[in-house]
């Protein structure tokens, strides 16, 4: 069973069109962050990985094994900015690992293939 909601979708998606359009505060960018973060948990359900996101939040995703104590095996972190550009689709997830606005450790780190999000693409207004 997929985790909760915290964050009501629609609210959710204001968020991160007020962030695409470039007039979030921070209390839009948490709300988006915090919704694309449940967004991946919903789309991958598992406990393989976990997507930080500081300060704003962090997911465990993906099948696989699940981790229960200490540092996870397979950890994703990043900051906010980048986090939503990957999950709408503006920042290509091989240019962020390059040039280090991503930490991906572990063999199942790479969650390329889930991003962009299809709940963060722009619709027409």
């Amino acid at each position: 069973m997929p985790p909760r909601r915290r964050t009501d979708p629609a609210v959710g998606r204001t968020a991160l069109a007020a962030w695409q359009d470039g007039a979030a505060g921070r209390p839009e960018v948490t709300t988006a962050v915090r919704f694309t973060l449940e967004e991946l948990a919903e789309v991958a359900p598992g406990h393989a990985v976990e997507v930080r996101v500081p300060p704003y939040g962090a997911v465990q995703a993906v099948e696989g094994p699940r981790h229960t104590r200490g540092t996870p095996p397979n950890v994703v972190e990043t900051d906010p900015e980048t986090w939503l550009g990957l999950v709408t689709g503006a920042v290509e997830w091989s240019e962020a690992v390059a040039d280090g606005r991503i930490s991906a450790s572990g063999e199942r780190s790479d969650i390329s293939s889930l991003l962009p999000l299809q709940a963060a693409r722009r619709r027409d207004r």
